[in-house]
């Protein structure tokens, strides 16, 4: 992966931004994909959509949600201690002594899960698994203290953080799901070069709140009408130890992308796209979603009069947590075999599961 994109990467995953709270990073989206699209907008919702024109009213919508897990200052006790809940959803067994980062009026405000020391634990207590019971520590020495620097509905992430482990794997916060978010910027970059040959319309959309309610891509599918949709997220790698193969499927980091099948997924994509991985030698992963998948495709399905819906994953190690591990070669290939499979479909395609005569 070149300089630029590394970069492009580092910066959506750096930003902060929890559902609702998107703005830095849709702006570090829009920043990269308005030099690659024949337009981009956003919307009421905050969803930002780069289009590339095509020949046909046929069109694809390729989404990865831009929002990650986080929390909202919910209470400041009398002591300055500070109390949140959580913007989607994780184990909060994580989060004792962990530093985040919360935000005040554009300013950054370092925080810890406070704990007790070991030694103050009594035989018998029970650690704390609600987030209620949990308080964070900014170093305030009451509550007029702590309400100089923060407020109620204040939002914090955990602490950015980047590092490549090899040229390859890098961990980081919010791969779930930048990831999605950087492969619709790439497959724009892809487009742009060859759009000459491209037949349909290709909206790459950052969508919102897909942790917490789902509205961003409920409310651009209905507004884009695409004829496919697909969404791009990420899945759990089962490539670690303590994961069960036959709960989770047989999932690889650098394995490339991980094609699901399910019953809310259109077979003849699903079909497109892994005769496309095998006629362009891109390496793939299958893994299945029997009901809900769990992604933005859940808001696609249903709607207008139905969309032919695919989900295209990245394996994440260690998802809904400060440090989630992905490959870089992983969000290449995701983007190519999206760009190919575009490349591919012509006016006659035909996406009817089956046909009654």
């Amino acid at each position: 992966m070149n300089k630029k994109l590394k970069e492009f990467y580092k910066d959506l995953v750096t930003a902060q931004g929890p559902s609702g709270f998107e703005y830095a990073g849709q702006k570090a989206y829009y920043d990269f994909v308005k030099d690659y699209a024949d337009q981009v907008e956003s919307d009421i919702n905050g969803n930002v959509v780069a289009t590339t024109k095509g020949k046909t009213d046929f069109s694809v919508m390729i989404a990865g949600h831009g929002d990650e897990i986080g929390f909202i200052v919910n209470h400041i006790d009398a002591e300055g201690y500070v109390y949140v809940r959580v913007l989607g959803g994780l184990d909060v067994t994580l989060l004792p002594g962990l530093r985040i980062s919360i935000v005040h009026e554009g300013q950054i405000v370092r925080a810890i899960f406070g704990k007790k020391a070991a030694h103050m634990v009594k035989s018998g207590d029970k650690a704390p698994d609600k987030i209620e019971e949990l308080w964070l520590d900014i170093g305030a020495k009451d509550k007029e203290d702590a309400e100089k620097r923060v407020s109620i509905g204040d939002f914090a992430t955990f602490t950015p953080g980047y590092e490549e482990l090899t040229d390859d794997i890098v961990v980081s916060k919010a791969a779930d799901n930048k990831t999605g978010v950087f492969v619709a910027a790439l497959v724009q970059y892809y487009l742009d070069k060859e759009k000459e040959q491209i037949i349909p319309t290709v909206h790459s959309v950052s969508t919102v709140c897909e942790e917490s309610n789902g509205k961003g891509a409920y409310t651009i599918a209905d507004t884009l009408k695409p004829t496919i949709g697909i969404a791009v997220d990420v899945t759990f790698s089962s490539d670690h130890p303590g994961v069960d193969k036959r709960i989770f499927g047989d999932v690889k980091i650098g394995g490339g992308p991980v094609i699901a099948m399910g019953s809310s997924l259109n077979p003849k994509v699903w079909k497109m796209l892994i005769e496309t991985a095998k006629e362009k030698k891109i390496p793939y992963q299958v893994t299945v979603d029997p009901n809900r998948t769990g992604t933005d495709a859940d808001s696609f399905f249903k709607l207008n009069g139905g969309i032919a819906t695919a989900v295209i994953s990245i394996p994440n190690r260690y998802m809904h947590s400060p440090n989630e591990v992905i490959s870089l070669k992983d969000l290449e290939n995701t983007a190519k075999l999206i760009f190919e499979f575009v490349k591919k479909i012509d006016e006659d395609i035909d996406l009817y599961p089956f046909h009654l005569n």
